[in-house]
């Protein structure tokens, strides 16, 4: 609900509006506006609206104005853009807008009459506007929307001239200019003045190894006007979010959910049709009774299409494409739920996934840390996985609860540095681990003496066992096994396990352990990609998880698991502190 307010008084006292919509999840299931009540500049809101109102789709039969064509949730979006600028005391109150929506809602098409919308608010002389898509398609397709929009309308006309050659947009009036390019480190070069950015598909971001430098430089020149703008939207991403999109869309969650109220933080206004956590997710129990996600059910698809009915998109069409995606598997399934219901995705598992990763969400307990660990357990065993410098270190911990006997996971790993340049698919989602302190990104031999010391950690509480305690590939395990000796390990404590057939009986375990409620974890980002990663292979009577079938993906830590699975199924016993040691 906007509120057009008087332009002479201040929106509030403390300069700041309270941008959060805490009934999000009742205004979703009514169909009700997901934008916060939140008053308006009433003039400047009019007049963009006005503005877009008169714009026409160029590609569409009849030609239509955006005032027919396009849904109310998107109108408010444009008068929230425009109304949050007060022209007398030229402060904006929204800086940021994170809009996510699901496929088939003109996200590309309303980002380009946004722009044009945006040039025609413009004041400043010879400022800079930008559309940054994440790939040239997308970038390409802006463009001729927005020119096809100027060539449908003579005032449009006499007021841009469009440049084929670079994919400007000049304002013959103001010199202004509005340029549409691809993502990249150099985006901002020669950009003075910057009024306005709209970044399209921030989802396809989340990988970019630049990602958050280039934000942070855009945020910065946007910065550098009082009336600098930046409008995100996006779809969820087909894969586990990562990056600057996983980093903007928790902000943008917490702002809507209340938890920076009366904090001073950058100001964004979410927009996230999603739907409400009963809905996106199962319980454990519902998962081992088999039941469907509720998303499934296309009764409650309409609550995340604002759009719905628009640009060619119908139910009956949605409920047919869907039907012959859930045939070819859950990896057809998670994507498609991901772009046309906006349903995040913990685990990218699918037909040749290991099938534990379907009980992984509903297993979390983020209470476990390592010295809950040790203080719960009566004892722990471990595994230990690591290969060339292109692959991770992992470490798993396995505690036996002494009051339940339920197992308890706990998990940490470590990269080279030099994989962020190997990989750089994945650098984005490694830092983001980094960031969590689930992942340490730090040369050798850094990264086995840290790991040697969070075993003598375990080992001074008296939780491992004399024997069997650490199960190891001895495969490229020299340096491992010699820092474990440093610090006490006996060679009777390390079991060698090879990867294959040894650790099948760990892979069905630990599915019917997941599966029944009796293994538990803390719910880290850097399983859950690991999870998404995992991939199985069928060997004579066997199936096994192995890193030759997930290929260049990290599965490292899960193969730690299952060592330290292997150990604990022995049923083992801790050594016990001596008289010495307890005093």
């Amino acid at each position: 609900m906007l509120a057009p307010i008087d332009t002479a008084a201040p929106p509030v006292a403390a300069g700041m509006w309270d941008l959060s919509c805490v009934d999000w999840q009742d205004r979703i299931r009514e169909g009700r506006s997901l934008m916060p009540d939140v008053p308006l500049f009433a003039a400047e809101a009019d007049m963009a609206q006005a503005f877009y109102d008169e714009i026409q789709l160029p590609d569409v039969p009849g030609k239509p104005k955006m005032r027919t064509a396009s849904g109310e949730w998107f109108r408010e979006l444009v008068r929230a853009a425009f109304g949050s600028w007060d022209p007398a005391s030229q402060t904006r109150y929204i800086r940021d807008i994170l809009l996510m929506v699901v496929k088939g809602s003109s996200k590309t098409t309303n980002s380009a009459a946004l722009l044009l919308v945006a040039m025609l608010m413009n004041y400043r002389p010879r400022g800079k506007a930008l559309f940054i898509g994440p790939t040239q398609a997308i970038s390409l397709r802006a463009y001729e929307q927005a020119v096809g929009m100027i060539e449908e309308s003579p005032d449009l006309k006499r007021r841009f001239r469009t440049h084929d050659h670079d994919m400007s947009i000049e304002d013959l009036v103001t010199k202004a200019e509005a340029q549409v390019k691809t993502f990249d480190v150099n985006i901002l070069t020669g950009a003075m003045g910057l009024f306005f950015v709209l970044l399209d598909e921030v989802h396809l971001l989340g990988n970019k190894p630049n990602g958050a430098k280039v934000l942070r430089q855009i945020r910065g020149g946007l910065d550098k006007t009082p009336e600098g703008l930046l409008v995100m939207t996006t779809t969820q991403s087909d894969g586990i979010p990562a990056g600057i999109f996983k980093s903007e869309l928790k902000l943008a969650r917490n702002v809507r959910d209340g938890k920076y109220r009366g904090k001073v933080i950058r100001p964004m206004l979410p927009l996230l049709y999603e739907f409400p956590p009963e809905v996106a997710t199962l319980t454990r129990e519902e998962r081992a009774q088999g039941v469907e996600p509720r998303w499934m059910d296309p009764a409650y698809w309409p609550w995340v299409m604002p759009n719905l009915g628009r640009s060619g998109s119908s139910l009956p069409e949605l409920i047919a494409d869907w039907e012959g995606e859930r045939d070819k598997g859950d990896e057809a399934i998670r994507i498609w739920a991901s772009q046309h219901l906006n349903v995040e995705i913990g685990q990218g598992i699918n037909n040749e996934g290991w099938r534990g990763a379907d009980y992984w969400e509903g297993a979390v307990d983020e209470t476990i840390t390592l010295e809950a660990l040790i203080e719960r357990c009566d004892v722990i065993t471990l595994g230990i996985d690591g290969g060339g410098l292109d692959d991770l270190l992992a470490l798993a911990a396995i505690g036996r609860d002494r009051v339940t006997r339920e197992w308890l996971g706990w998990f940490k790993a470590w990269a080279n540095p030099k994989v962020l340049e190997v990989r750089k698919d994945i650098a984005a989602q490694l830092k983001d681990f980094e960031e969590a302190d689930e992942l340490s990104i730090c040369p050798v031999p850094q990264d086995v003496e840290e790991l040697a010391a969070i075993v003598a950690t375990i080992m001074a509480s008296g939780k491992l066992p004399k024997k069997n305690a650490i199960g190891i590939d001895p495969n490229n395990a020299a340096a491992i096994i010699e820092a474990l000796t440093g610090v006490g390990v006996t060679d009777e404590m390390i079991r060698r396990l090879l990867q294959g057939p040894a650790l099948a009986p760990a892979m069905y375990g630990l599915e019917r352990k997941l599966s029944d409620g009796t293994f538990w974890h803390a719910g880290t980002l850097l399983m859950a990609f690991v999870m998404g990663n995992a991939k199985v292979e069928q060997r004579g009577n066997s199936v096994m998880v192995t890193k030759a079938v997930s290929g260049r993906a990290k599965i490292d830590p899960l193969i730690a698991l299952f060592q330290a699975a292997i150990l604990m199924s022995w049923n083992p016993q801790s050594e016990p502190k001596s008289f010495w040691q307890k005093s």
